[in-house]
């Protein structure tokens, strides 16, 4: 899936501006309703194959709820 087929929820200027840019942790929903969540590499336990671990920060994903209007 390509990031152009997803919807942005955080990091547009929605929160407190902490994070704009594309290599920041940023929260995604895709055209399924399914979120896709782009943070820091986390090692805290090892995931199974086929899965990653990713860290975020809290204001992040109270961003993406803001931005769902949750």
């Amino acid at each position: 899936m390509a990031r152009e087929e997803l919807t942005r929820l955080t990091g547009n200027g929605n929160g407190n501006g902490t994070c704009g840019k594309d290599d920041c942790p940023n929260v995604y929903r895709t055209p399924s309703g399914s979120f896709v969540i782009q943070g820091d590499v986390s090692d805290a336990f090892a995931a199974p194959d086929g899965e990653g671990l990713v860290e975020i920060p809290e204001e992040t994903l109270r961003e993406a709820v803001r931005a769902l209007g949750w």
